[in-house]
C-alpha cells in the first residue's frame, strides 16, 4: 500500500533514519519507517531544530491508523498511510512541526546475478507506440515458446515406451504434454508459476496413492504414539501430525510420510536397544588408555617418565619405563588440578593429593604442545566421567563449516570431524574423545537434508562408536545447518528454534543468506548461525549489509527478549560459514600471496583481511572473538588438490581474480564471565572435492542446570540486585525521554525503571542520568544460582518504546561488594553509546560448589619447578591469570575482589593475537585458597609472583572482613617508589614502573602480557601482608629452608630487621632450588639479605593507606 511512496523507507534502522534526516538539515523534513518495537506499526520521524522527533503510527482493531501525537490533540483515524501523511502537512496537528519535505528513499545498487541468470526486467518509460510494438513482440515470443515446448515434449513422447501403463494414465500424460503444458507456459509468462495443469495430472495419477496414504497414516500415527518416549524433548518429535486431506500436495504428504516412518524406525530401535542393554559398545571401552612420554623436572634435573591415562578406569599411572610396573598411580579424585604454563607450551604442573590431605606438585614437560593439550583433555574427560554429578557444568562443542562447491563429499570426512589438518589441531591422543554437540554448517550443499544428516552421523559413528541424535536442522536453498548431540543429552536439550534469512538479489533470493538454530541445554542458551554472504572481493560493503540484515531478522531464541537481537539473546553464540571476506590486495599480488602462504607468513596477509579490518573498525561482529588463525587460506583451490590455488577465473567480461583468502570462518560471542576455552581452529588438507577446505573449531563451554536450592526456602532471606547511579551516553539526535528495562532469567518478569533526566545534549550525543535506584528481586537468592546469572539491559525511548542500546552485566562481577561498571551499548550490531553505574548484589547464605572446568588453569610462568615434595592444603589451587571473556561489550568493573580482578585483567575479550597459547581459557568461579601448616592451622597468606594469589575464600567473620574492607585497586595503596627494588618472576619479560601503576592501560586493550600480569599481581596483593625477600631475583639459596616468594609490585617497604610473627610460620609451596642452574640469573649484591630473614614473616606496615 505504501511501498511505492517516496517517504516510506521500509524496515531501515532508527540510526539510518536519523542520518537521512540530518543530511536534509531542513525543519519539517520527514520520513516513515517500520516500527522496531511493534509489528505492523510505523514510526513517523520528523526533523526540527537539528533534533529528530519520532511518533508511532498504530493500527487499531479495524486496521485504522492513528498518530500518537501531543496530549490534548484529538485522535484522527485514517484508512491509508498517504491520507495520514497528507493530513499532517497541515499545522497544529500535534507534531513538533508540520510535515514539509519528504526524504526520498535511497536507491540500492543493483546486484549482479551470481551463478545463475534472472529474467530481464521490462524497459521503463515506454511510449504508446513502443508499448504496442512490445506487446506484439511479446505475443510472438509467447507463441514461439509455446510451440517450441510442445514440439520438444511431443518428440520425447515418441521415444518413451508406455505400453506397460494403464490406458487412463497414458491418456492423461499425452493430454498434458501435447497441449496442457502450453497453457502452463502461458500462465508462467503472466506471473503464475503454480503450474495448475501439472498438479491436475499428478492428482489424477496419484488418486489411488492418495487414498492409500489416507488409509495408512492413522495406522502409522498410532504406532508412533506407541513408541514415542514421553520424556523426550519436543524438538525430537514430529512437529505435527499428517493431514488426511486428499487435496494437499502429494509430494508434501509423501515427504511427511517418509519422516514419520523414519521417526518410528529410530524410536523403536532406540527402545529395543535400551531394553536389551545394547549401547553400541561405546560405554564399555570408549576411550582406550593412552601413554605419554614426558620429562619430570626436579632439582634442575630432567628425568624421563611415562604417564598412562586410563579414562575409563579413572587412574593416571606414573611409570619409569613404558612397559614398567603400574604400581604407582593416582585415582581421579586425588588429582586436584592441572596448571598449564603460559609461555612454555609443553609444560604442565599436576597437583595431586597425598596422605593427610596434603598436596604434591609435579612438573612435566611434554614432547610438543599437542601432546600436552591431549593429556589435559584426557584428564578433563576423566574428571567429567567420574565426577558423580547428575548434570554437567561443562560440555564440548564441535563447530564446522564447509562450502561444498556443489560437489558430493568424499567417502571419508573423518579428518574434519576429528580436527585434523593445519592450524591449531587436536593431538592423535584425543581422537577418541567425542564432543557432546556437533554443529555442521554447509554452503553450496548438493545433498538432500536426510542424506547429509546420515553421512555425518555415519562418520561420527565410525569415529566414536556412538549413534548421535539429530537435534535440529535448517536449510535455505543450498545453505544448511545441522546439530547432533550425544544420546545422553537428549532430555537436556529443549526450546529448539530454527529460522533463515535471505540476503540474495533484492534480499529475495536464498542463494545467499543465513540459517540458524537455537536451543537450551539445561539452563544455558545456545545460538548457531551459518551464513553465506555476498561473494566478490570488491563487495565488502554489501557483505556488511548482509550481516546487519541477518542480525536483525533472524528470529531465534527466547521471544520474550524482543528488544534484543541475537547477539544478546544467548549465553553462547557461534557464527560460522563462508563469510566471503577476502585479502584486500591488488590482483597483481597474486603470486606474492602464494609465496607468502608457502612460507607460512600469514600475519602480513591477515593484516589485509577484510573481515579483520571491518571488525576492527566496529562495522561488523562487534565484540565477537575469533581464535588466532594459523592455517593457510581456505579458498580458492583447484579441485582434487590442495597444492595449487586457482586465483583466476575466465568470464565473459574478462578474467576475474579470486585471491587466496580466509573466506570460511568461525566466530563466537559469550556472556561476560562465563567459561569458554577454544582447543582447536584449523582446516583439513585431505578433503579436496571443493574449491574450499573444511574448517573446524572446538570449544569447552560452561553450562548451568535447573537449580534446586539446598536451603529452606521459607527461612531463606530475600535477595536483591541493586543498580544505582546509572548514566547513559547515547549517540542520537532524537528528542525524547528514556528509561531502562532489565531482563533476566532470574527475574519473574522484566522490570521497567523510571524515566531518566536528559542532562547534556552535545552534537549527536545525549547524556541521560537515571538518578533513582532500581532494585530487582530475583526468584532465587542462593549465591550458587545467582552468581551464574546475567542482567540484560535495554535503554528505551518513551515516545516509540524502541531500544537505543543494549548490553549485559554479569552478577558475578558484584560477588563480594558494590561494583561499578562501564559498558558499551549496541543496537543492531552498531555501537550506540555507553552506560556507567554501580551494581550491588544481596544473596542468602550459601556456598558455591566447585566447577569441573576449574580443573585446568593457566598459570604464570616461573621458569623453574616447584618444591620436590611440597605440601600444602588440599585446595591450595592456582588462580587463573588468563581470561578471555571477563566482561561483555567493553565492560569494565571497579570494585573489590572478583570485580577488581575483572578490571585489572582487562575489559572485553582477550585479543587472541596478543595472548599466550591458551588465551581463550577463562574460569569465572576460580577462587584462591589458603594453605595450612602442619598443625592444621591456617597459614599466613602471601602472594606468589609466579603463580598468582593463594588466597582462600573466606566464610563467617573472615567473609565479612573480606567484603567490608577489601578496596578497589588504587595507586595510593601501593608502596612508594623510593622503596628498594623487588625480585621479579623469572623468565617473564615485563617492567614494573611507577608510571604503569599510575596510568593503567585502557581496559579494552587487555593482553596477557607482562604489564597485565603485573597489574593482576598488584590487585591481588593489596590486602596481603608483605614478605621480605631472602635472596636476590636470581634466587641462590642461602640456607637449607626454601625462602618465601616476593610480592611483584613496585617498591616494598624496606625493613632489613623485620619483627617476627607470633602466630605461625607460613609454609612455602615451591622449592626454587629446582630451577635449573643454567637459567638462574646471578645474585644482585644490592639485594643480598640476611640468611635467616626468610624464616619469619614481618607484620604489615603501619598506617598503610587502603582506598
Amino acid at each position: 500500500m505504501s511501498s511505492h511512496q517516496p517517504w516510506y523507507h521500509g524496515n531501515i534502522t532508527r540510526s539510518t533514519a536519523e542520518d537521512l534526516l540530518s543530511k536534509e538539515a531542513k525543519d519539517g523534513s520527514f520520513l516513515l519507517r517500520d516500527s522496531e518495537s511493534i509489528t505492523g506499526a510505523y514510526a513517523l520521524c520528523v526533523l526540527f531544530q537539528n533534533c529528530v522527533y519520532t511518533y508511532r503510527i498504530l493500527p487499531n482493531d479495524d486496521k485504522k491508523l492513528s498518530v500518537q501525537a501531543s496530549e490534548g490533540v484529538p485522535i484522527r483515524f485514517f484508512s491509508k498511510l498517504p491520507e495520514l501523511v497528507e493530513a499532517y502537512y497541515k499545522e497544529n496537528m500535534g507534531l513538533v512541526t508540520h510535515l514539509q519535505y519528504p526524504v526520498q528513499k535511497e536507491e540500492e545498487p543493483e546486484e549482479e546475478p551470481e551463478a545463475f541468470s534472472v529474467p530481464p526486467l521490462p524497459p521503463r518509460n515506454v511510449t504508446p507506440n513502443e508499448g504496442r510494438d512490445m506487446h506484439t513482440e511479446c505475443s510472438r515470443a509467447l507463441e514461439t515458446s509455446r510451440s517450441s515446448i510442445l514440439d520438444t515434449y511431443h518428440q520425447r513422447l515418441q521415444l518413451i515406451d508406455m505400453s506397460n501403463l494403464c490406458e487412463e494414465h497414458q491418456k492423461a500424460i499425452q493430454d498434458y504434454f501435447c497441449s496442457a503444458v502450453g497453457l502452463d507456459a502461458d500462465q508462467v509468462q503472466n506471473g503464475n508459476t503454480a503450474l495448475p495443469n501439472l498438479k491436475k495430472l499428478i492428482m489424477a495419477i496419484c488418486k489411488s496413492l492418495n487414498s492409500e496414504i489416507s488409509r495408512t497414516v492413522p495406522t502409522l500415527e498410532a504406532i508412533q504414539k506407541l513408541v514415542e518416549q514421553p520424556q523426550s524433548p519436543g524438538g525430537g518429535r514430529l512437529r505435527g501430525q499428517l493431514s488426511v486431506d486428499s487435496k494437499e500436495s502429494v509430494a508434501c504428504r509423501l515427504e511427511q510420510l517418509t519422516k514419520l516412518i523414519y521417526s518410528i524406525e529410530d524410536k523403536t530401535k532406540n527402545t529395543v536397544f535400551e531394553f536389551v542393554g545394547y549401547d553400541g559398545g561405546h560405554r564399555k571401552s570408549n576411550i582406550p588408555p593412552v601413554t605419554f612420554e614426558v620429562k619430570l623436572e626436579s632439582l634442575g634435573i630432567s628425568t624421563k617418565m611415562f604417564l598412562k591415562v586410563d579414562v575409563e578406569g579413572g587412574k593416571v599411572y606414573f611409570k619409569k619405563s613404558k612397559d614398567g610396573p603400574e604400581d604407582k598411580y593416582f585415582v581421579h579424585n586425588k588429582i586436584l588440578q592441572l596448571v598449564k604454563a603460559q609461555k612454555m607450551h609443553t609444560k604442565v604442573e599436576v597437583v595431586v593429593e597425598t596422605e593427610k590431605e596434603k598436596t604434591q606438585r609435579k612438573e612435566f614437560v611434554f614432547n610438543d604442545t599437542k601432546k600436552r593439550e591431549g593429556f589435559c583433555q584426557l584428564l578433563q574427560q576423566m574428571k567429567n566421567k567420574h565426577s558423580g554429578k547428575p548434570e554437567p557444568d561443562m560440555i564440548s562443542i564441535f563447530v564446522g563449516t564447509w562450502n561444498m562447491g556443489n560437489a558430493n563429499p568424499p567417502h571419508n570426512i573423518s579428518s574434519w570431524l576429528q580436527s585434523k589438518g593445519q592450524g591449531k589441531t587436536r593431538d592423535d591422543t584425543a581422537n577418541y574423545i567425542p564432543h557432546d554437540i556437533y554443529v555442521i554448517g554447509t554452503q553450496e550443499d548438493p545433498l538432500g537434508e536426510k542424506e547429509w544428516m546420515d553421512t555425518v552421523r555415519g562418520a561420527l559413528r565410525d569415529i566414536t562408536n556412538i549413534s548421535f541424535k539429530p537435534v535440529a536442522s535448517q536449510t535455505l536453498w543450498n545453505i544448511r545447518i545441522i546439530v547432533l548431540a550425544k544420546p545422553e543429552h537428549e532430555n537436556r536439550i529443549s526450546h529448539i528454534f530454527s529460522d533463515s534469512v535471505k540476503t540474495g538479489i533484492a534480499n529475495a533470493l536464498g542463494n545467499k543468506g543465513a540459517v540458524g538454530v537455537s536451543f537450551m541445554f539445561n539452563d544455558t542458551s545456545f545460538g548457531f548461525v551459518n551464513s553465506h554472504l555476498t561473494s566478490g572481493s570488491e563487495k565488502k560493503f554489501r557483505r556488511n549489509q548482509n550481516y546487519i540484515s541477518i542480525l536483525r531478522f533472524l528470529n531465534l531464541g527466547d521471544k520474550k527478549l524482543n528488544p534484543f537481537d541475537i547477539t544478546h539473546r544467548f549465553t553462547h553464540l557461534f557464527w560460522l560459514g563462508d563469510l566471503n571476506y577476502r585479502v584486500d590486495l591488488p590482483s597483481g599480488e597474486a603470486e606474492n600471496i602464494v609465496v607468502k602462504i608457502k612460507q607460512q607468513q600469514y600475519q602480513e596477509l591477515l593484516s589485509r583481511d577484510q573481515l579483520n579490518i571491518e571488525k576492527g573498525s566496529g562495522k561488523i561482529f562487534l565484540d565477537y572473538e575469533e581464535e588466532e588463525i594459523t592455517f593457510p587460506p581456505t579458498y580458492r583451490f583447484e579441485r582434487d588438490t590442495r597444492e595449487k590455488y586457482a586465483y583466476t577465473k575466465a568470464k565473459a567480461t574478462g578474467t576475474k581474480y579470486n585471491l587466496p583468502s580466509w573466506c570460511d570462518r568461525v566466530l563466537r560471542k559469550s556472556y561476560p564471565m562465563v567459561h569458554v576455552a577454544c582447543h582447536s581452529y584449523g582446516c583439513t588438507n585431505d578433503i579436496m572435492t571443493s574449491d574450499h577446505s573444511p574448517v573446524f573449531a572446538t570449544f569447552d563451554v560452561g553450562v548451568t542446570s535447573q537449580f534446586v536450592s539446598k536451603n529452606d526456602l521459607t527461612k531463606d532471606s530475600k535477595g536483591a540486585i541493586k543498580f544505582m547511579n546509572c548514566v547513559a551516553t547515547l549517540m542520537t539526535k532524537s528528542k525524547t525521554k528514556f528509561f531502562i528495562e532489565y531482563h533476566s532469567r532470574c527475574l519473574e518478569k522484566f522490570v521497567k525503571g523510571p524515566d531518566g533526566e536528559n542532562q547534556e545534549c552535545v552534537e549527536g550525543f545525549i547524556k541521560v542520568r537515571f538518578g533513582t535506584q532500581a532494585e530487582l528481586t530475583p526468584i532465587i537468592s542462593d549465591p550458587e544460582y545467582l552468581l551464574d546469572q546475567h542482567i540484560l539491559i535495554s535503554i528505551k525511548s518513551t515516545d516509540s518504546d524502541e531500544s537505543y542500546g543494549e548490553t549485559c552485566v554479569a552478577l558475578r562481577s558484584a560477588e563480594h561488594t558494590y561494583t561499578e561498571f562501564d559498558v558499551i551499548l549496541t543496537h543492531h550490531g552498531e555501537r550506540t553509546g555507553s552506560l556507567t553505574g554501580g551494581i550491588q548484589l544481596i544473596t542468602s547464605e550459601g556456598k558455591q560448589t566447585e566447577k569441573l572446568y576449574d580443573f585446568i588453569k593457566v598459570g604464570d610462568d616461573s621458569g623453574g619447578s616447584k618444591c620436590k615434595s611440597e605440601l600444602s592444603s588440599k585446595f591450595s589451587l592456582v588462580l587463573p591469570s588468563d581470561i578471555s571473556n571477563p566482561s561483555y561489550m567493553g565492560v569494565s568493573f571497579k570494585g573489590s575482589s572478583a570485580s577488581s580482578r575483572a578490571k585489572d585483567m582487562g575489559t572485553g575479550n582477550v585479543s587472541p593475537k596478543k595472548s599466550g597459547y591458551d588465551h581463550s581459557v577463562f574460569s569465572p568461579t576460580a577462587k584462591a585458597s589458603s594453605p595450612s601448616t602442619e598443625d592444621g592451622q591456617p597459614a599466613e597468606m602471601f602472594d606468589n609472583p609466579l603463580y598468582g594469589s593463594m588466597g582462600k575464600s573466606r566464610s563467617g567473620k573472615d567473609q565479612e572482613i573480606w567484603k567490608d574492607h577489601l578496596p578497589p585497586p588504587d595507586t595510593s595503596a601501593f608502596p612508594k617508589p623510593s622503596d628498594p627494588p623487588v625480585p621479579m618472576p623469572r623468565n617473564r619479560s615485563f617492567t614494573c614502573s611507577d608510571s604503569k601503576s599510575q596510568n593503567p592501560s585502557p581496559p579494552t586493550n587487555l593482553t596477557p602480557t607482562s604489564s597485565t600480569g603485573n597489574s593482576i599481581l598488584q590487585t591481588l596483593s593489596i590486602t596481603k601482608k608483605p614478605v621480605v625477600p631472602s635472596r636476590s631475583e636470581g634466587g641462590m639459596i642461602l640456607s637449607g629452608k626454601p625462602p618465601l616468594p616476593m610480592k611483584s609490585r613496585p617498591g616494598q617497604p624496606q625493613d632489613p630487621q623485620p619483627q617476627l610473627q607470633p602466630q605461625s610460620k607460613p609454609r612455602d609451596y615451591r622449592d626454587s632450588s629446582e630451577l635449573p642452574s643454567k637459567i638462574r640469573p646471578p645474585i644482585r649484591p644490592s639485594q643480598m639479605l640476611p640468611k635467616d630473614v626468610h624464616h619469619e614473616t614481618p607484620p604489615p606496615p603501619k598506617n598503610r593507606p587502603l582506598k
